[in-house]
């Protein structure tokens, strides 16, 4: 078979794709963590985070699907890379090929992506909101599916719009995440970051990071329905993944931000990192 590039492909590669449920129905969940000098970054954290997300989408999880086997499986997958310092790592699981969208098995397969981090925590960084489509608030929003096509077409209007990141939605216009991660905002001494009522992925670096501002006795910290108004009235924006750790934001339209706070609690998110805990 030739695509469309007019390059020959295997048949055997064409027939896999056609028939793995990830690539028909977006049938598949993802794990994204950062391995750093062989170490798998807040493992625990993410593990049962994908556990819980696989019961809830009726997947059969394997006997063999232990804490240890896994973080074994991607240490091993990264061993075989170019050494380098850091790593992004993509948990990929999917139900078995089979059925319409009514599967023919909740039996699962996996597959793990290894590709170098380099990414560097920049000095400008804007944001504005997107809105043409909604990313809708509810409890499945929560997981990391494959169908990340508002993800994809909120990074492509940002590129063309020399912006950094998009703030989404919810159909009740409420902020709830950028494209690539969680979201906080700083007015004097409160943060906010929205609930996952509002449909906000369930981000370890996101738990993480409040976990550190509770025990800071100069912040309280809400989570909250935020409206894209509060976000210009922000003493300081900062979004969060783990892979980036904590990227303050410098500007969102018009406005600029500080970003002192942010950076003592990227601080103290590496201590975390370090630690491993």
């Amino acid at each position: 078979m030739i695509n469309f590039n007019g390059e020959l492909q295997h048949l055997d590669n064409i027939k896999l794709s056609l028939e793995n449920r990830a690539f028909k129905y977006g049938d598949a969940i993802f794990e994204t963590v950062k391995v750093s000098f062989d170490k798998v970054i807040f493992w625990e954290d993410h593990y049962f985070r994908l556990m819980s997300s696989m019961r809830m989408l009726r997947m059969k999880i394997p006997m063999e699907f232990t804490l240890e086997f896994l973080e074994k499986e991607i240490l091993k997958t990264v061993s075989v890379q170019k050494k380098a310092n850091s790593y992004r790592i993509r948990l990929n699981i999917y139900r078995k090929d089979g059925g319409l969208y009514t599967p023919k098995t909740n039996k699962i397969d996996y597959s793990i992506d290894v590709k170098e981090s380099s990414y560097q925590i920049k000095d400008t960084y804007s944001l504005d909101v997107y809105k043409d489509f909604y990313n809708y608030s509810g409890l499945l929003s929560t997981i990391k599916t494959n169908n990340r096509m508002l993800n994809t077409l909120a990074s492509i209007f940002a590129d063309e719009n020399d912006l950094d990141n998009c703030i989404l939605l919810n159909e009740k216009k409420g902020v709830v995440e950028v494209t690539n991660g969680n979201i906080f905002i700083i007015k004097g001494n409160i943060i906010k970051t929205p609930a996952l009522s509002e449909g906000c992925i369930k981000g370890i670096t996101r738990s993480k990071v409040i976990d550190i501002i509770l025990k800071n006795k100069e912040f309280t910290l809400q989570e909250t329905s935020i409206s894209p108004f509060e976000i210009q009235k922000a003493d300081e924006v900062f979004i969060t993944n783990a892979i980036i750790g904590i990227q303050p934001v410098t500007s969102y339209k018009k406005k600029g931000f500080k970003t002192e706070v942010g950076k003592k609690i990227a601080n103290n998110l590496s201590v975390l990192q370090i630690a491993g805990v």
